[in-house]
């Protein structure tokens, strides 16, 4: 069955009227105080925000976008505290990869091959960071400039955002998820920032806690459940969060319709929802706790048709 997918004229009209013009001069409209992030699919709830635009998304890595040497990543290949001169270089541009590091698999690592990560005292909806001041030396913050670049190799470009600083500057996103270096990784494959003090983990490609199992939600020697109610989620059309096919966003509380029920093959989610096979939260249902790679392996491959969060 082909499914077709329309443009609202409304989203049309408005990012149309994104810029103001007055007196033959072209300045941008005024925005809310609020979180940055890269808007690059109209259906990804962690997208949305302003100011981010002229941040690049571009696939592959650093490396095959010829980036010059000693520049973003490469920059800091190390931990600790660098010059601002070398910061400024480094802020230039960032990579995002999906890779293995120690025994994370998958995992995200930065251009020079580091582990990043997530913070559980942080939120993602909407996107803050917490860590900031020494908490922020010892786990620097991964940070991209105005008009900077982000290379993105096996994470979905709907994914990856910013959101701005206490100190001004503009923090990575995954999902939402502020993301960081640990200070004493300082070779690839190290990871010896995961589960530190029970809240931070290396960060997933779509946002998640790399080394907690989808469904197994108690923190190593913690108790405690490690995914808290979630607020967005994403269904992708094909199994594995693969960008081949189409896939939706749905964000809020309570009981949410999907705007194209029946498709959906995996969800991405940072945390717990419920899922149901008939709109408005009726018929059959599940429980799941983060994300989903087959819906098939739990019975609900091209059935959901409303979430429920909270």
């Amino acid at each position: 069955m082909m499914r077709k997918h329309f443009v609202p004229f409304v989203a049309l009209l408005a990012a149309g009227m994104a810029t103001l013009t007055a007196c033959g001069s072209t300045q941008e409209a005024p925005q809310p105080a609020r979180a940055d992030a890269v808007a690059t699919s109209p259906a990804a709830p962690s997208a949305e925000g302003a100011g981010a635009g002229d941040l690049s998304l571009l696939s592959g890595t650093a490396k095959s976008n010829n980036s010059p040497a000693g520049t973003g990543d490469w920059a800091v290949p190390n931990g600790g505290v660098a010059p601002e001169a070398v910061r400024q270089t480094a802020q230039k541009w960032v990579q995002l990869t999906a890779s293995r590091a120690g025994d994370l698999d998958p995992v995200v690592v930065n251009g020079a091959g580091l582990t990043l990560y997530r913070f559980d005292k942080d939120s993602n909806n909407p996107p803050t960071s917490n860590c900031n001041g020494d908490c922020a030396v010892t786990w620097p913050p991964v940070t991209v400039a105005p008009g900077g670049k982000i290379f993105i190799a096996g994470i979905k470009k709907s994914a990856v955002g910013t959101v701005r600083r206490a100190d001004g500057t503009r923090q990575v996103t995954i999902n939402g998820w502020p993301v960081y270096r640990f200070a004493k990784d300082t070779k690839r494959g190290d990871t010896l920032g995961q589960g530190v003090g029970g809240t931070w983990f290396g960060v997933t490609p779509t946002g998640g806690k790399a080394g907690v199992p989808a469904g197994d939600q108690t923190a190593p020697g913690t108790g405690a459940p490690t995914a808290p109610p979630a607020t967005s989620a994403v269904l992708f059309d094909d199994a594995n969060f693969s960008d081949n096919g189409a896939s939706q966003g749905v964000a809020g509380s309570g009981c949410q319709n999907l705007s194209r029920p029946g498709v959906a093959s995996s969800v991405a989610a940072p945390g717990s929802l419920k899922l149901w096979t008939g709109s408005n939260c009726t018929g059959r249902s599940v429980v799941v706790n983060g994300d989903v790679a087959d819906l098939a392996a739990i019975g609900f491959d091209d059935a959901v048709a409303s979430v429920r969060f909270n």
